[in-house]
């Protein structure tokens, strides 16, 4: 992935983050995967009183994505709160390894951008 596509990829992210409904934990999170067509869906976290019923940003992004039948994954985008770099929770990581198991994780804290995997 070259800057500008980073860069991109992020940007979606952060815009997602401002979507996040997390009235309990105050976290915000967003996300932006790429698909290999150059298609960017995006998502947010979205918490429930009751906690096992919230959904991360990286889950909702993927599905939204496979369910608009896109298979083909290139880089997922995960913007946290400013100054904290957020990876994935384990739920996520093991759907996203399901159905991208190559893709390129980029992390942001709105400031600086890290990519680790």
């Amino acid at each position: 992935m070259d800057e500008k596509e980073t860069g991109r990829l992020v940007e979606a992210a952060l815009k997602a983050r401002r979507f996040a409904k997390a009235k309990y934990s105050n976290f915000h999170v967003g996300t932006a995967i790429l698909t290999t067509d150059n298609q960017i869906f995006s998502g947010c976290n979205v918490e429930s009183s009751s906690y096992s019923l919230s959904i991360c940003a990286e889950r909702i992004a993927l599905t939204k994505a496979l369910s608009e039948g896109k298979t083909d994954f290139k880089a997922i985008a995960i913007a946290g709160r400013d100054g904290v770099f957020c990876p994935p929770c384990g739920a996520c990581r093991q759907m996203l390894y399901d159905y991208a198991p190559d893709l390129i994780v980029i992390l942001s804290d709105g400031r600086r951008t890290r990519v680790i995997a």
